[in-house]
């Protein structure tokens, strides 16, 4: 797995985090401690998630590995639909939390970081180098929940819809080019 497949994957991974970042800082007065505190959460669960599933995607690696490709491709699919999906609903939810509440925070974490395991699962798959992959990932991540926030902050019009959309549509073509891959078509 390349570099740029890695840094897609974790920007694609990176979209829910940016969404939440997006709507908190429009929506709550954040200060920098806050912004850094929900990014560095942000981008710390969705690193060690990435990790546990590549954890997982090993142990049973062996037993499957004659439909890895379909599995990876599959997993990848699932997220990116449901990331796509998901942001055509409507909803006040992302908004209605206090983000500066560590529970709160923690909570989101996990879920914005559930996609990243099922991430990990397929990267385990792949024999990816995964200590690349959970910097990578960590890192955009924080980055992206920054960015986010500090856009949300300053804007009335908040594109976090498309963002999702996007992501999702990256994820979903990283699969595509993994099957491919693995069916000798690429």
């Amino acid at each position: 797995m390349t570099y740029l497949e890695i840094f897609l994957i974790g920007l694609g991974l990176s979209m829910d985090c940016f969404a939440v970042s997006l709507g908190m800082g429009a929506t709550r007065k954040l200060q920098w401690a806050d912004i850094l505190k929900m990014a560095l959460f942000f981008g710390f669960f969705q690193g060690i998630m990435t990790l546990i599933g590549w954890f997982v995607g090993q142990s049973i690696q062996a037993y499957i590995s004659s439909v890895d490709h379909w599995i990876a491709f599959g997993i990848l699919a699932f997220i990116g639909g449901r990331m796509i999906f998901g942001s055509f609903k409507i909803g006040e939810e992302k908004r209605s939390f206090d983000i500066r509440k560590t529970k709160v925070l923690i909570t989101l974490s996990v879920a914005t970081s559930i996609d990243a395991l099922a991430t990990g699962i397929s990267l385990g798959f792949i024999q990816a180098n995964i200590l690349r992959a959970v910097i990578t990932i960590s890192v955009i991540t924080f980055i992206v929940s920054v960015t986010g926030a500090r856009i949300g902050h300053h804007s009335t019009f908040i594109p976090a819809r498309w963002a999702e959309r996007v992501g999702g549509l990256v994820l979903i073509i990283i699969g595509i080019r993994i099957l491919l891959e693995h069916l000798g078509i690429l």
